[in-house]
């Protein structure tokens, strides 16, 4: 690899990216807004310094929160010709030097990393007599982790002052008889969980002087990514680690601070040149991500908001489509309306991997997933285990190991890939349902995407790829839709967004019957982040009833109505759906569809589409459903595509039950739209007839 030189560097910056890359001594904080190129900013820093000779790269260390976000700094560097550099999640720096040092502090074996918290906290619960359920026990987990983080022992919550700081989810007294008791339990089963780590690895540094000393020489420079995000424990940590030098370059945006409740804070971005006087402060607002018309409704989201030290995007990209914003009739309603808009995308030839759907709640993509599936669209839910410490993804590349090993592949990658898979249980047909069938599906297939994206490699060179994605944390991805959370949706992208559930109690949250969000300003700038994911076509829309027909108790978030949406897509207070059809109107008439063998609303996707409640007996035929399947599978090797993108087996068991024997019949069915019809809708009904 040639390795760029200084200058070539620095001409690749516009010129606030450039000032940031240029501030190489001193404090440096940099105010960066969404899109604005931060991560391309501050790895050039780094190489700049390091090309110069101002920094060392065996002495710098670059923190950031995830590993995804620590594997693309260290890629970009890598491109840069800069891999000396460590760069590292918080957690993961601090337990790499608490396993060093292990040895001088404790004569007892490193102890065991408790993977998930909430068993040994149900245990400790049960034995303070305190009876709780498995959602409030989780609710109970996240307060023990914000009071380690905030580094409150058990006691201190119960002083007046920390006691207000929090919802908590039980009484507090509880919570810390609760948290004693699971202390002392992690101590005697010799176990230390995720917050430990940082807290140890703190009291370790307190209280070695020559522990500290040597972490000191060990590291002389210091880059902080999403320096909005930090809490107390992690500033604490990192003022160890740098000690009395100010060689510390942070960069963080406030109107980005959505985990609040998980203890972090934008207090130490805010108060930065407070702490730091003289502090180099560059502004990054080139936003480079979003059209101009994103970045309009983006500025009027955030303008809303009670602090001045919000920053105004400047849209690099002038023109574009302005963002739609639409009220639907029912929460089924608006799931089917974007699922129609992203089937609409998907045909006109915009891959599925740059569509997202975005809400606010988990619960919200039920509705979603049955009506995307319904149209054969796949999806990937957003989660949080590491894409490469997937068991099964392990056990795909030892296959793929053996294959390479065994030199036996003649074949396209693409489908030496496949076969390998199949040999592990993979199948190109989606599996029913969801849960963890469901997510190894989507961790296999996004191996085949790999492969058939690199169809030059071979299986050795595609093993190659995939250790060096594995050292960067760089996962594929597969050709999918991807649903998220806008908590989740944080540092990613796509061209096209659609944010659903946009009304009040949904954006902002309100939980149970509270008449108002704990905090509006933190759901103000969730928005916010959401609304900058898009690149080019941002959707945002709201339902007015959960039910199809449903009182319309609902009404526009806020937030929307304080952006004044007249200028982007009309008015919130009409009462037609815009952009919907026809049969739609007459949905929202004659309420929910009818089970068409007792006559009750059907309420699910999936009894929607089988016409029918799911307890009610069908007319379901052995000899029909095989011979569906075979064309279906014929169909989908000669199109060379997976079996549920021709039909789906909701779909399929729909049309055997219901055997239409008409166009016009078969077109009733959801999951059979036009296209569908014009494919398919001949062959279907020549089965049929002869069956």
């Amino acid at each position: 690899m040639t390795t760029p030189s200084a200058e070539a560097n620095l001409e690749q910056l516009d010129d606030e990216q450039r000032a940031v890359a240029t501030a190489l001594t001193g404090p440096v904080v940099v105010l960066a807004g969404a899109g604005t190129g931060k991560t391309r900013a501050i790895t050039h820093r780094i190489a700049h310094a390091v090309a110069i000779g101002e920094h060392e790269a065996r002495r710098s260390l670059a923190v950031t929160f995830t590993a995804r976000a620590a594997g693309e700094m260290r890629s970009r560097l890598r491109t840069l010709g800069v891999t000396d550099v460590a760069v590292r999640t918080f957690h993961s720096a601090a337990l790499r030097q608490l396993r060093y040092f292990w040895p001088r502090i404790s004569s007892d074996p490193f102890p065991e990393l408790l993977p998930s918290k909430i068993r040994l906290i149900g245990e400790a619960a049960a034995s303070c007599g305190v009876s709780v359920s498995a959602p409030v026990l989780r609710d109970l987990s996240a307060d023990i982790e914000w009071a380690k983080v905030s580094q409150l022992a058990p006691a201190d919550i119960l002083m007046g002052a920390h006691m207000a700081r929090r919802d908590w989810s039980i009484e507090v007294r509880d919570v810390s008889r609760v948290y004693a008791a699971y202390d002392d339990l992690l101590t005697r089963r010799g176990r230390l969980d995720f917050e430990d780590v940082l807290l140890v690895t703190v009291g370790a540094l307190q209280s070695r002087p020559d522990i500290a000393d040597e972490v000191r020489k060990a590291y002389r420079w210091f880059t902080v990514d999403e320096f909005q995000d930090v809490n107390p424990l992690q500033h604490r940590l990192l003022d160890l680690w740098r000690g009395d030098r100010d060689d510390v370059c942070v960069v963080g945006d406030v109107s980005q601070t959505i985990f609040s409740f998980t203890g972090a804070t934008s207090a130490y971005l805010l108060d930065f040149p407070k702490a730091f006087p003289g502090a180099t402060e560059v502004r990054l607002i080139n936003c480079y991500r979003c059209s101009g018309p994103i970045v309009d409704l983006a500025n009027s989201v955030v303008a809303q908001a009670p602090t001045k030290a919000t920053l105004r995007l400047r849209a690099v990209a002038d023109q574009g489509a302005t963002p739609t914003v639409e009220a639907f009739t029912d929460d089924v309603n608006e799931a089917e309306q974007v699922a129609a808009r992203v089937r609409g995308y998907l045909d006109r030839g915009v891959a599925a991997r740059d569509i997202a759907v975005l809400f606010r709640i988990n619960a919200q993509s039920a509705e979603l997933e049955s009506a995307l599936s319904a149209r054969g669209i796949p999806v990937v839910m957003r989660g949080t285990e590491r894409f490469f410490d997937r068991p099964e993804i392990r056990e795909a590349i030892t296959r793929l190991r053996g294959a390479a090993r065994a030199g036996e592949a003649t074949g396209p990658i693409g489908e030496e890939v496949r076969s390998v898979l199949r040999a592990a249980g993979w199948s190109e047909e989606l599996p029913r349902g969801g849960g963890a069938v469901r997510e190894r599906w989507e961790s296999l297939s996004a191996l085949v995407s790999l492969a058939d994206e690199h169809a030059g490699l071979d299986v050795a060179a595609l093993i190659a790829e995939l250790d060096h994605r594995s050292e960067t944390q760089h996962a594929p991805t597969a050709d999918a839709v991807t649903l998220a959370s806008l908590h989740s949706a944080k540092g990613l992208e796509w061209d096209t967004v659609f944010i659903i559930g946009c009304s009040e109690r949904l954006l902002p949250y309100v939980q149970g019957s509270s008449s108002e969000p704990l905090d509006v300003d933190e759901e103000r700038r969730l928005f916010y982040v959401g609304i900058t994911r898009a690149k080019r076509h941002l959707h945002v829309s709201w339902a007015r009833s959960r039910e199809p027909g449903g009182r319309s108790s609902r009404s526009a978030s806020r937030f929307l109505v304080a952006a004044d949406p007249q200028g982007l897509s009309g008015s919130l207070g009409a009462t037609v759906t815009r952009g919907t059809r026809p049969a739609m109107t007459e949905q929202r008439r004659k309420g929910p569809a009818k089970c068409r063998v007792c006559g009750k609303g059907l309420v699910t996707a999936p009894e929607r589409t089988l016409g029918r409640c799911r307890t009610c007996p069908s007319d379901f035929s052995i000899e029909r459903w095989e011979a569906l399947n075979r064309w279906r599978l014929g169909q989908a090797k000669d199109r060379e595509v997976p079996a549920y993108l021709v039909l789906t087996d909701a779909t399929l068991m729909a049309i055997v039950e219901r055997g239409p024997s008409t166009i016009e019949e078969l077109e009733e069915i959801p999951g059979v739209g036009p296209a569908k019809i014009e494919a398919y809708g001949s062959a279907v009904l020549g089965i049929l007839k002869v069956t």
